[in-house]
């Protein structure tokens, strides 16, 4: 198997962002993007996944998100609520609660520089 490094675009990587809910819990999030993407508006692909950023999808992601990166996209990992760093406690699957917070996760997204009206 072949890993691609280089891309056509500069990649930024945060590894480690709080996103703020209206209730107060926050939510861990992992970030890779064009380092160019405030000057250049891209896409968003949100993965909202109760599987830890850090290890349950880390080998994954390392590969995948860079790469879309590179290639003009914005690729925002989020751990829903009770899940790895995110605050909270998760009572179940697919409850409302997780519902509306995906909602304020993607308000979130295209309230940030460098978002287009094809964040989602």
């Amino acid at each position: 198997m072949q890993i691609k490094h280089e891309f056509p675009r500069q990649v930024r990587e945060i590894e480690h962002l709080q996103i703020p809910l209206k209730d107060g819990t926050r939510l861990a999030a992992r970030i890779w993007l064009p380092e160019d993407a405030e000057q250049q508006p891209v896409p968003a692909i949100l993965e909202y996944l109760p599987y830890r950023k850090l290890d349950g999808t880390a080998v994954r992601d390392a590969l995948t998100h860079p790469y879309l990166a590179g290639h003009g996209y914005a690729c925002v990992r989020v751990d829903i609520r009770g899940n790895g760093e995110s605050d909270g406690l998760m009572l179940d699957e697919y409850l409302k609660q997780e519902q509306d917070d995906a909602l304020e996760v993607i308000d979130w997204i295209s309230r940030q520089p460098g978002a287009t009206a094809t964040w989602a």
